[in-house]
């Protein structure tokens, strides 16, 4: 996606739509109207702004892949049996700190966790890593991991990465919405690519009893779920050990209650006890600032405990973390003269990045 062809487009779709709405020229007799009302829209500035340009400080990093294999805390299984192309990120790459919080206390304590990072920032790395590691140390087949998510477009999001990331291995996963066709045979048809670990219809679940061991999902086609008698194997089947809630900031007020009750009942079909599934929430936009509210969410969401230490936020930096230089600028420096300046230049003309380094250091950053 082009930023600034998205934003040319937005103001002319926008610009479109006054016109359309405020036609005073449909008698043809407003000519002159109409052209005025069409260069007002048409000055910089007088719909919109930007785009603007957010530098985000790089996340604090931890331990890699690798170096929590050498510990034990994940299976030696994770170092081959994924295709390193496949892997989102090196094995000796380290992670970001929340993203090793998160496997350590999922599965070295054992505890339900949120996570509240930003976009971009690794969140599902925090829950997959800890599912893939379950599941290599214990290939029971059917259901080991329910995802979660508000809309049916994060939920293809999810099942791409699946498809990319479990490439080429034993791990069964599949999307049970209103997208996934009832007859195979469609299926094939309509997705000709399909992985072999990958659940592709209704049918395979039905009537091959092919159930997929990561299975993602909206809450509303769980509340089907739940109640049609032909996807009762999803239930009666598998070692289910993880629910997750991406997401989890949309599960507020009458939606949160309704998602909650949901919960209750899925636990209830399951004859899961408190302490017996695990449970994990992430969120760019949860909170920031109060873990014990977070803590109380997510107890009210799951009816499962919570610590405040399983309440993991992501942690930026404004140092670079290739470079000793510790030097960290002041707020007051982005108010500073030059900067202004900077800006206004760099809004009517090419600046070369000479000028733009002499400006920074002027202004102490």
């Amino acid at each position: 996606m082009n930023p600034i062809q998205l934003s040319h487009r937005l103001k002319q779709t926008f610009s479109d739509y006054l016109k359309t709405t405020f036609n005073v020229n449909r008698d043809l007799n407003h000519t002159e109207l109409a052209s005025a009302i069409e260069r007002s829209l048409n000055v910089e500035g007088s719909l919109t702004r930007g785009p603007y340009l957010e530098i985000t400080p790089p996340y604090v990093r931890g331990e890699s892949i690798k170096s929590l294999v050498e510990e034990g805390v994940l299976s030696s299984s994770m170092l081959y049996q994924f295709p390193a192309e496949n892997l989102p990120l090196p094995l000796n790459m380290p992670l970001y700190q929340h993203q090793e919080k998160a496997i350590r206390q999922v599965i070295q304590s054992q505890h339900n966790i949120v996570v509240s990072s930003g976009t971009g920032s690794g969140k599902t790395e925090s829950f997959l890593i800890p599912i893939l590691n379950d599941l290599l140390l214990d290939p029971t087949p059917n259901v080991r991991a329910l995802l979660i998510y508000p809309l049916n477009a994060l939920v293809n999001d999810q099942l791409a990465r699946l498809q990319h990331l479990l490439k080429g291995t034993d791990i069964t996963f599949g999307r049970y919405t209103s997208e996934l066709e009832k007859n195979h045979k469609d299926a094939i048809a309509k997705y000709p690519n399909a992985l072999p670990n990958e659940i592709i219809s209704r049918e395979q679940i039905r009537n091959e009893n092919k159930i997929p061991q990561i299975l993602i999902t909206n809450y509303a086609m769980l509340e089907y779920l739940l109640i049609r008698p032909e996807d009762s194997e999803l239930f009666t089947q598998g070692a289910w050990r993880f629910l997750v809630l991406d997401e989890a900031h949309t599960y507020a007020g009458a939606q949160g209650i309704e998602v909650g009750m949901l919960i209750r009942r899925l636990k209830q079909r399951l004859g899961k006890e408190r302490g017996q599934l695990r449970c994990i929430a992430t969120s760019a936009t949860l909170t920031t600032e109060d873990a014990q509210k977070a803590q109380d969410f997510a107890e009210n969401l799951f009816d499962e405990t919570f610590h405040v230490e399983d309440i993991i936020f992501g942690n930026v930096t404004l140092q670079n973390p290739d470079s000793d230089h510790s030097h960290t600028p002041s707020i007051d420096s982005y108010l500073h003269d030059s900067c202004y300046k900077l800006l206004d230049a760099m809004r009517t003309t090419p600046v070369e990045l000479e000028t733009i380094a002499i400006a920074l250091d002027d202004a102490g950053i």
